[in-house]
């Protein structure tokens, strides 16, 4: 099971990075379009999208912590009881 755990994790790991690059590129067409048609930019749309992305990033998010859960669950842990440290000193 954990090979299988470790590929959905890849492909929630992915699924951020791409989801993360389309709001960088939204961000560099916005800038462009703005420049070039000015009081026509539809703004709107922009904001619309940028939700969009947002919204796949907090599936994946959510997501994450379910698989993660899931893996302390089978691991005999507790979810929620595990304390995260910011790593090593």
């Amino acid at each position: 099971m954990a090979g299988v755990e470790g590929e959905a994790r890849k492909a929630l790991a992915r699924l951020r990075r791409a989801a993360e690059k389309g709001a960088r590129e939204l961000e560099g067409v916005r800038g462009a379009l703005r420049h070039v048609e000015g009081s026509d930019f539809p703004a709107d749309a922009f904001e619309a999208a940028r939700a969009q992305l947002d919204g796949v990033l907090a599936f994946v998010e959510e997501q994450e912590q379910r698989l993660e859960d899931k893996m302390l669950h089978a691991g005999g842990l507790e979810p929620g009881r595990v304390r995260r440290t910011g790593g090593m000193d």
